[in-house]
């Protein structure tokens, strides 16, 4: 695998998660950190790239800033779909957008205008495609949803060249929730 990885998943409302409270964040947070923290130590990665969608994507660009505490060579990579992506959020989820924003390494619009056509969005998943050596996907093949229009292209680059795609499933999601709780049992009581 080279040195950059695309990461991508679920949208909110996609997982049942209305509130920055839902403990759902905490589980797939926990859950990309210890594939992320995977992918530096054994692969030498040293790029995430997001579009900054809400969801699984802003949560794994907070989880890459994160992690460059500890491992200072991470670098965080915004590429958005077009300008003004973000026009029609909720404030709470603008907030979370543009802090992550503030802190990337890259930030930059694939189509340099805002929203006019679902082929930016196609276009955008090509591109980061295009540009990634792999893939780490929260999904679940038996919840079709987003993230599958971004499965698509990850396969084809797959059947063509090296391009190792890391899905984190619903069992996935499961395991890191009892390990969650074994740590911590306290804060799972407050839930």
């Amino acid at each position: 695998m080279g040195s950059a990885v695309a990461v991508t998943g679920y949208k909110p409302n996609e997982l049942g998660i209305f509130t920055q409270k839902h403990p759902g964040i905490d589980v797939i947070k926990y859950t990309l950190r210890t594939n992320m923290i995977k992918l530096i130590e054994e692969k030498g990665i040293e790029w995430f790239i997001i579009s900054g969608q809400p969801g699984v994507e802003l949560w794994a660009g907070e989880t890459a800033l994160e992690l460059k505490e500890e491992y200072p060579q991470v670098k965080l990579a915004v590429l958005m779909p077009f300008l003004e992506q973000e026009e029609r959020w909720p404030e709470h989820v603008k907030t979370i957008y543009y802090d992550v924003l503030a802190q990337a390494d890259f930030v930059e619009a694939i189509t340099q205008r805002p929203y006019e056509h679902p082929a930016q969005l196609r276009q955008k998943n090509d591109f980061i495609i295009r540009k990634s050596d792999g893939m780490l996907i929260v999904y679940d093949e038996e919840t079709p949803g987003s993230p599958q229009y971004y499965l698509s292209p990850a396969k084809r680059k797959q059947a063509h060249d090296h391009y190792p795609i890391i899905k984190i499933n619903r069992y996935d999601l499961e395991l890191a929730s009892e390990e969650l709780r074994e740590q911590d049992p306290d804060y799972w009581a407050q839930m």
